[in-house]
């Protein structure tokens, strides 16, 4: 009669199987929890990354405007007039002409979309009177930053 002899080797395949349902939920659930704690800290410099779209179409804007006054009396008025898209590439900012006279012309920036969520910086207005470039932010339209969150806002 033969008896069979349990080996260690045996045992220890058995008990190195796989994970149980539980350790797998655990560890997914670690992971969600820290994913939940670093996201808000990540989102801020992808924000700062995209408001680069608009403050590089203001610019673009500010320079046609130059070109368009330089064969023209007054600074074009329209969008069409300096055969300018309404929004940003990524359509993450719309673009529009404020004003514009003879003297001056107002930009603005306001964020859209996923970017609405930058809410110091959702709107961004370049104005131009003379020789004088002003760069502000705000919020909304009612409301403009003080000068370290707009220059928080700008880069500068």
């Amino acid at each position: 009669m033969k008896t069979k002899i349990k080996t260690p080797m045996a045992s220890r395949r058995r008990a190195v199987a796989g994970f149980t349902l539980i350790e797998t939920l655990a560890a997914v659930s670690i992971v969600g929890i820290l994913a939940s704690v670093a996201y808000p800290s990540f989102e801020g410099p992808i924000l700062k990354a995209r408001r680069t779209e608009a403050l590089v179409a203001l610019m673009q804007l500010q320079m046609a405007e130059e070109r368009w006054r330089s064969n023209s009396r007054r600074y074009a008025a329209t969008l069409a007039e300096l055969g300018s898209a309404a929004t940003t590439p990524t359509r993450l900012y719309t673009l529009q002409v404020v004003s514009a006279d003879e003297e001056g012309y107002e930009l603005r920036a306001t964020a859209s979309g996923a970017q609405a969520r930058d809410s110091a910086c959702r709107r961004l207005t370049l104005s131009v009177s003379g020789a004088n470039v002003v760069q502000s932010s705000g919020p909304d339209a009612g409301t403009t930053n003080d000068s370290a969150a707009n220059r928080r806002c700008w880069g500068l």
